[in-house]
């Protein structure tokens, strides 16, 4: 493993998808953007994330549709990334890959005596459904996962505006701190500390700035909201994941554009 402080790795892999399939292409069309010559590698605070030693992308994982095997190796690759002391962003893929990977990272927080982990959670949904369609890991649930296993994790979701009823009791049930997107400003950030963990689900978008994601919900952010939140988030940040960019519902490449430049600055919050 390469000895760069932040480690991107790409995690094709969208079996557990509920209605169309297609996040598994995001990781490379991610990467082709960011290399197409359209823009730069310089983030919004004037980083160059050309510097060497900063980052390295180590690929992705060679991941096939078993959700058994998928989900080992996203977890034994994330805890390798942690546990030698880097941090990681991992571009997905579908919301299911989540649950490994901040099992590692909070598996890691716990074993080190750490702050319990704030995972801090950008989606139009708050995938915190018991079991969805009867699968209990399907990319509806992975947050409702997570807090069962790691019952001290403090869950902040943002841009939610689409919770049943069933998932507000969830939310009671997890204690969790949901800010809908109706309302949101972004003077309600919460500035946690300790460990932090972001995952930015693309269809936090409203459409007209993410339309290459699976599930179209209007009314959602903007880009610039989530740009805000990524520069002002406070607490350590030690990992990320970035998911739900399905380009094949991307026709002229605004939302791999989107993806690319948040790529960037979440690597840049992450070297903070």
């Amino acid at each position: 493993m390469s000895t760069a402080s932040i480690q991107l790795f790409g995690i094709p892999f969208d079996a557990k998808s509920t209605h169309l399939r297609g996040p598994a292409q995001a990781p490379q069309k991610i990467r082709e953007t960011l290399n197409n010559g359209s823009g730069n590698w310089f983030s919004e605070c004037g980083r160059d994330l050309q510097e060497p030693g900063l980052w390295n992308d180590t690929g992705d994982l060679p991941l096939t549709d078993d959700w058994d095997d998928a989900s080992s190796q996203i977890r034994q690759r994330a805890a390798d990334v942690v546990q030698a002391g880097a941090k990681f962003l991992a571009l997905g893929g579908d919301h299911s890959v989540s649950f490994p990977l901040i099992e590692a990272v909070a598996t890691h927080c716990e074993s080190s005596r750490q702050e319990p982990l704030t995972i801090v959670h950008l989606d139009a949904h708050p995938d915190l459904y018991d079991n969805f369609e009867g699968d209990k890991f399907a990319h509806a649930c992975p947050f409702a996962r997570v807090m069962e296993s790691f019952p001290r994790t403090r869950l902040i979701q943002i841009g939610i505006r689409t919770a049943t009823q069933h998932q507000r009791e969830q939310m009671e049930r997890f204690g969790v701190e949901c800010f809908p997107a109706a309302q949101w400003n972004i003077d309600q950030l919460p500035q946690p500390s300790g460990a932090v963990y972001l995952s930015l689900d693309m269809d936090v978008f409203d459409p007209a700035y993410a339309p290459g994601v699976s599930h179209h919900e209007p009314g959602g952010l903007s880009t610039r909201d989530a740009l805000q939140i990524i520069a002002r988030l406070q607490g350590q940040l030690i990992s990320a994941d970035l998911v739900e960019f399905n380009p094949s519902r991307d026709p002229v490449e605004i939302t791999a554009a989107a993806a690319a430049k948040l790529t960037k600055e979440m690597l840049v919050a992450l070297l903070a």
